[in-house]
């Protein structure tokens, strides 16, 4: 009778976590849609490279009062330094393609192209990570470019050509997502964020001179700085979420994000999503989940860094 009782209390714990860790993660995409929404606002302002440049340095000096050498000792330590500075170049390229996109795009256009990260993830991890996939992923993959090519619709007067950075910026964090999975497995989750915050800061930091524009007031000011903090508070709450619920859990809520750039998009920029995005957007997410399913099936779901199988920011 008390083996059933604490068992009870067990499922009772799991499924409490489970939905807190789903509370997190919704909380953490609404985040990054906040942060795409501020950068495109800043768009209209300045160059998409000065806001990289406080989208990243802003972040680090942040996570610097969190989570420094001094408060963490061995932070600086890797055991794969290359990979980390491969994989957070990944990053920022994926950043500035995101942002320089979301000057002529809509946000749930932007977004919808990069929901295909999985498919990217999925070609990569068979030859970096052995995780070969098998037909019906394949099938998934190929469905999911349908998707892809019904939002751009190449050659039928579409989409614009920016499209081709928001492609740029899946492809590249397909890969940062592949890398991660394997620095994961030697290096902690706040060794691998002070990575990518801090070589994000410095590359950037030679550009700013070139590209430099005196925010016009106050409020401009405090979204540059505001972005990095979006940016810290949603990977803060991605890695809470985590740390005490399963991935294949977690991920299927990534596409809850594509709800609030529609808000957010029609409240600020009042764009209306068109037919052929939403359709597009539809096939990519079912691929997508169909890809979770398999790799759930197949006992292959990898809970990683907190920033993987999650949004680009």
């Amino acid at each position: 009778m008390t083996g059933n009782k604490t068992k009870a209390i067990d499922i009772a714990l799991q499924r409490r976590q489970r939905l807190t860790g789903i509370a997190l993660m919704c909380g953490a995409v609404a985040l990054f849609a906040c942060l795409d929404t501020t950068a495109k606002y800043l768009n209209t302002h300045m160059d998409a490279m000065q806001i990289t440049w406080a989208r990243y340095t802003s972040a680090f000096v942040l996570t610097l009062f969190v989570s420094n050498p001094f408060t963490h000792t061995g932070l600086l330590r890797t055991a794969r330094p290359k990979l980390q500075i491969i994989r957070s170049l990944l990053l920022l390229v994926a950043t500035v393609g995101n942002f320089l996109a979301l000057r002529w795009l809509q946000l749930d256009e932007v977004l919808s192209i990069i929901f295909t990260f999985p498919f990217i993830v999925a070609v990569a991890s068979g030859p970096l990570l052995g995780e070969w996939i098998g037909w019906r992923r394949w099938s998934a993959i190929c469905v999911g470019f349908g998707g892809v090519l019904l939002i751009t619709r190449p050659g039928f007067g579409g989409m614009h050509p920016a499209a081709l950075f928001s492609l740029a910026a899946t492809v590249s964090y397909g890969f940062y997502a592949v890398i991660t999975r394997i620095v994961s497995r030697v290096d902690s989750n706040q060794t691998s964020l002070f990575y990518s915050n801090f070589i994000g800061a410095l590359v950037m930091l030679p550009v700013i001179p070139f590209v430099w524009t005196t925010p016009e007031n106050w409020a401009i000011a405090l979204m540059l700085v505001g972005i990095g903090v979006l940016g810290s508070a949603g990977h803060f709450l991605l890695i809470a979420g985590h740390r005490i619920a399963p991935a294949a859990v977690l991920s299927p809520f990534v596409y809850t994000q594509l709800i609030w750039v529609v808000i957010l998009g029609y409240l600020v920029f009042d764009h209306v999503p068109n037919g052929w995005t939403m359709a597009g957007a539809a096939i990519v997410i079912c691929s997508g989940l169909y890809l979770l399913y398999r790799e759930r099936k197949l006992g292959k779901t990898t809970t990683s860094e907190g920033v993987v199988e999650g949004p680009l920011e």
